[in-house]
């Protein structure tokens, strides 16, 4: 028999949560992301932005999911250029989240590339 958590939504962490879980404003709010995150218009950052708002966001506290709204917020040419690292990132882009974005590109993007996604 499955094991049931006793703790409260509130008592949990956004990554013990499963999708039911969730409030519906938090399950909207990283549908919204996840959209922004997969039709951006610049195919490299769809294929890093997208599948990191799929697998990594939901994990988010509601000031990480803050931070990654801003980047997505950005142009596509200036952020994708600060993830790969060719262009220096500003200091208030410069946070926890974007670290998890460019580790997360190193270790799932960038192999699928290697296989042939683009």
């Amino acid at each position: 028999m499955a094991e049931i958590d006793a703790r409260s939504e509130s008592e949990m962490t956004p990554e013990q949560m499963t999708p039911e879980q969730m409030t519906p404003e938090r399950r909207q709010r990283l549908g919204r992301i996840q959209f922004r995150a997969w039709r951006r218009g610049f195919r490299e950052a769809d294929m890093v932005l997208g599948p990191f708002s799929d697998q990594v966001a939901p994990t988010f506290t509601d000031a990480e999911l803050d931070q990654f709204e801003r980047l997505i917020d950005e142009e596509d040419q200036w952020l994708y250029g600060w993830i790969i690292e060719r262009d220096p990132t500003p200091p208030e882009f410069e946070t926890p989240v974007m670290a998890k974005v460019r580790a997360f590109m190193r270790a799932h993007v960038a192999a699928e590339v290697g296989k042939g996604i683009g």
